[in-house]
């Protein structure tokens, strides 16, 4: 259960802390208590075959309703219920492959990431690679973690109709955001996921009909706004627990909130078991078959964390509790208190820790 809340909110501000991100620690404290979770890392065969049968299902669906009215409750029903559904599962197959988690050749994972990206209809599996991986490094970080939400939203979405907004057109801020905190160069990679989705919308329309196109771009964003499945995007990082704010010009250097919530419930068979939030953050080389056994094997690390039951009621709670709003995020500075500056690039002593190739501590 989610621990009860501390204080009401008086101030409109982060959760300013001067601490390093969890994770980080914890994948090391793991490692020297259980060196055999290394060996969990490395791709899942099965992908490839999961995100091949959910492209076919929402082809299929898109073709049985090119004759269906777009404002119909059958169109409707079947973009909510299945495409929304078959949509998000995609979403976090591209984020499961953006770390290399379906092929061990890093061409093959972009190759099927933008596979995968066909029946969501707008093009955005090559920027989406960057800006997530630089969300593990930097969590939190004001600047470079595009999950955050900016300053601008939290000042004019605190309201119960505002948070209400947010959770219903929440796919358009997680899509537009990181290109107003810092741009990508474009690369190949990109132009070629922008033609290879520019192609297959036009033979879809042009072998079905315009409806198809429809469905699946309705399916993409019911997918990210009042859906069940949507809930994970509030509930993997958003503070629940409501400690009293702390202003930038205030940081204590007291233990931070609890920033990253897992969630154990039935939609994770759709997910990617992407509600074992705090299991990924803490190693993402391990792939989504596997993060149960770590669990099992580090149970004393995750059982005293708290947790969410239902992704459905996150929604809620977010929209309806004056408690929990846009402000309920942990931020720090790029300089944390062990002196480490985080940057956005990578070293290589970072990226095989990150692929569970970290060597035991003495």
């Amino acid at each position: 259960m989610v621990p009860a809340k501390t204080s009401k909110q008086v101030t409109n501000d982060w959760l300013w802390t001067y601490q390093e991100e969890p994770h980080r620690t914890r994948r090391h404290q793991i490692i020297k208590a259980h060196p055999e979770v290394t060996k969990l890392c490395g791709p899942e065969p099965l992908t490839k075959y999961v995100v091949l049968a959910v492209v076919s299902l929402q082809i299929f669906c898109a073709y049985i309703l090119r004759s269906t009215p777009v404002f119909s409750c059958r169109f409707f029903l079947m973009a909510y219920v299945i495409g929304a559904t078959a949509n998000q599962n995609l979403f976090l197959a591209i984020h499961e492959i953006s770390h290399n988690l379906a092929f061990r050749s890093a061409f093959a994972n972009r190759m099927i990431a933008v596979f995968a990206n066909l029946p969501i209809g707008l093009p955005y599996s090559a920027a989406f690679r960057p800006y997530h991986l630089t969300h593990h490094k930097a969590l939190g970080v004001d600047g470079l973690d595009t999950d955050l939400p900016t300053k601008l939203e939290a000042i004019f979405l605190d309201s119960v109709l505002g948070k209400a907004f947010f959770c219903t057109f929440q796919i358009l801020f997680y899509a537009l955001r990181p290109m107003m905190v810092y741009q990508i160069p474009f690369t190949r990679l990109h132009f070629f996921n922008v033609i290879a989705q520019l192609i297959f919308d036009a033979i879809l329309v042009k072998t079905c009909s315009g409806n198809a196109l429809t469905y699946l771009i309705m399916s993409s964003f019911l997918a990210g706004s009042l859906h069940p499945c949507a809930g994970h995007f509030i509930a993997e990082h958003y503070v629940f627990e409501r400690p009293k704010p702390l202003p930038k010009d205030a940081i204590s250097d007291g233990p931070a909130p609890v920033e990253t919530y897992s969630y154990y419930g039935p939609l994770n068979f759709f997910t990617y078991n992407v509600g074992l939030h705090n299991e990924h953050h803490d190693f993402p080389g391990i792939p989504w078959t596997r993060l149960w056994k770590l669990r099992e094997i580090a149970k004393e690390f995750y059982e005293p964390l708290p947790r969410h039951n239902s992704w459905s009621y996150v929604i809620w709670q977010f929209i309806w509790d004056s408690d929990v709003s846009l402000w309920s995020r942990v931020k720090r500075e790029q300089q944390v208190k062990s002196g480490r500056k985080v940057t956005a690039g990578w070293t290589k002593e970072e990226i095989e820790g990150m692929n569970g190739a970290v060597q035991k501590e003495n």
